[in-house]
C-alpha cells in the first residue's frame, strides 16, 4: 500500500538535502515533484495542485532549526498537511438506536458483502454488540448465500427471505426481528450493479427512507483509484452517506482514492479492509497512514493488532511457563498461529520504522509459517511437550515425516531455542506483550 507514493516522496525530500534554508526556489522545485508524485498515485489534479499550494504557504518563510534540516522540516509540514486531507481525526461509526441500523451500499464487487461481516465481527468484538447480518441483495442468490456463509465464520446470524424480491420490505421485517429479539445493530448489505444505474440509486434510497439508519456506508475498491472517488460523488449526490469504506488496500493500489475521497465528498473514510480474513479490518486513522506514507511506519497499529490477538490470560500462563523454563512446542505452534490471525505478513513488516522500504521488492510468502507447522505437527505429543527429548534419530524422523531435511529440522529446533531465550530474556508473554517490550523501549 502506497509503496510508489512513498518513494517519490522521498526522493522529492531529497532535493532539499544539503540546504542550508527553505527558500521560493527549493520550494518550488520540491513541490513540483510532489504534484508529480502524488499524480502518479491517482490523486486528482484539483486535490494535487491544491494540496501543494497548501503546504508552499505553510513552509515560506518557516524558520528552520539548527537542529532540524529543511527536508526533516518539509516531511513535517507534508506529514501534517496529509494528515488534514484525509479528514484529522479518526471517525467513530454510529450504532446507536434500538436497533442501531448500518446501510451497506456500493458498487458490485466493491467487497460490500465480505466488509458487511468483517463489520459485524468488528462490533462484536471491540463493542460488545449482538449484529443481525440482513441479506437485502435479492438479485444474486450467490451474494445471499456468501453473507449466510460469511455470518457462520464471524458466529453471526443472517436474515433472509428465500424468494422475496422485495428488498425494501426485507429490510423492515430484519429490523423489527432485531428489535423484537434483542439484537444491539442491524447490518442491511444491499445490492450493487457493475455501473450506478438509476433502479439502484431509487431502491436504496427508498430502503434508507424506511429504516431510518444511524449510519450510511459507502463500500468502495480502492485498487480502481480516481473512478473510485467519481463513484463515491455520485452515490453521496443520491444518498447522503456518513462515511466512506476503502476496501482491498493490500492490493496493486496507488493510494489516490484514500488521498482524495474526503477532499471530493467531505466524508469522512470510517475504515479500511486489506485481504479476505475476518479480522482485516481496520478504524481509518489519517495520522497512521501519513506515517506509512511517508515511510515511517505504524507501530501503534501493530501494538493493537498484537493485543486484540493476545489474550491476557494465556499470556500470563506463557509468562508462568516461561519463568519455569517449560515452553515448548505446543505453545510455539499457539504463538505462530496468533501472529498469523494478525494478518498479511509483509504488511505487518512494513508497520516497522525503517523496514517499509527494505522489504518493498522481497518477497515474503504469507504461508512462511506452513513448513514450521509440518514439522512440529510430525513430532510426537511427547516431543512436543519435551523438546530436550529430540535426539537425531528423532530428528531424522520428524524430517522424513515432515517433507523437509534434517538442516530444516535443525534450524527450526534452533529457532525455537532463541525464541524460548529471547522471550524469558525480556520477560513476556510471547506476542500479547509486544506493546509492553516496545514501551520498554521508549515507543507510545
Amino acid at each position: 500500500m502506497f509503496e510508489n507514493l512513498t518513494e517519490r516522496l522521498e526522493r522529492s525530500f531529497k532535493l532539499l538535502k544539503g540546504e542550508g534554508k527553505i527558500t521560493e526556489i527549493n520550494v518550488a522545485e520540491t513541490l513540483k515533484d510532489v504534484r508529480r508524485a502524488l499524480l502518479d498515485a491517482d490523486v486528482s489534479y484539483k486535490v494535487a495542485k491544491n494540496f501543494c499550494d497548501q503546504v508552499k504557504e505553510m513552509a515560506m518563510g518557516q524558520d528552520v532549526l539548527k537542529s532540524v534540516r529543511p527536508g526533516q522540516m518539509m516531511t513535517k509540514i507534508v506529514h501534517d498537511r496529509l494528515v488534514d486531507l484525509m479528514g484529522g481525526d479518526a471517525a467513530g461509526i454510529n450504532v446507536k438506536g434500538n436497533p442501531g441500523i448500518v446501510l451497506i451500499s456500493g458498487l458490485q464487487g466493491s467487497g460490500k458483502t465480505t466488509f458487511s461481516a468483517k463489520l459485524a465481527l468488528h462490533l462484536k468484538k471491540k463493542k460488545g454488540m449482538r449484529p443481525l447480518l440482513v441479506a437485502a441483495d435479492v438479485y444474486r442468490p450467490a451474494a445471499m448465500e456468501q453473507l449466510k456463509i460469511l455470518g457462520q465464520q464471524v458466529g453471526t446470524d443472517v436474515y433472509m427471505e428465500a424468494g422475496s424480491m422485495d428488498p425494501v420490505q426485507i429490510s423492515i421485517n430484519a429490523r423489527d426481528k432485531a428489535k423484537k429479539e434483542g439484537y444491539g445493530v442491524v447490518i442491511v448489505d444491499t445490492a450493487g450493479r457493475l455501473a450506478i444505474d438509476q433502479a439502484m440509486m431509487q431502491e436504496i434510497t427508498a430502503i434508507k427512507k424506511a429504516l431510518n439508519p444511524s449510519e450510511t456506508l459507502f463500500v468502495v475498491d480502492a485498487m480502481t483509484g480516481q473512478d473510485a472517488v467519481e463513484t463515491a460523488r455520485a452515490f453521496h449526490d443520491q444518498l447522503n452517506f456518513d462515511g466512506v469504506v476503502l476496501t482491498k488496500l493490500d492490493g496493486d493500489t496507488r493510494g489516490g482514492a484514500a488521498l482524495s475521497i474526503r477532499a471530493v465528498v467531505s466524508k469522512p473514510i470510517k475504515f479500511v479492509s486489506t485481504g479476505e480474513k475476518m479480522e482485516a479490518l481496520d478504524v481509518f486513522y489519517p495520522a497512521r497512514i501519513a506515517d506509512r506514507i511517508l515511510g515511517m511506519g505504524d507501530i501503534v497499529s501493530l501494538v493493537e493488532k498484537a493485543q486484540e490477538q493476545f489474550d491476557e490470560e494465556e499470556s500470563k500462563k506463557l509468562r508462568k511457563k516461561l519463568a519455569q523454563d517449560s515452553f515448548n512446542f505446543n505453545d510455539f505452534l499457539s504463538q505462530i498461529s496468533q501472529v498469523k490471525k494478525m494478518g498479511n505478513i509483509k504488511d505487518l513488516a512494513a508497520m516497522i520504522p525503517g523496514v517499509s522500504k527494505g522489504i518493498k521488492d522481497a518477497d515474503i510468502d504469507n504461508d512462511a509459517f506452513k513448513g514450521i507447522e509440518a514439522i512440529i505437527a510430525s513430532m510426537t505429543p511427547e516431543e512436543r511437550d519435551n523438546p530436550s527429548l529430540l535426539n537425531g534419530s528423532r530428528r531424522k524422523r520428524i524430517a522424513a515425516g515432515s517433507g523437509t531435511s534434517i538442516t530444516q529440522v535443525n534450524h527450526l529446533i534452533k529457532q525455537f531455542d532463541d525464541t524460548r531465550k529471547m522471550m524469558k530474556k525480556i520477560g513476556t508473554g510471547g506476542g500479547a506483550s509486544m506493546a509492553n517490550a516496545l514501551r520498554k523501549g521508549g515507543i507510545r
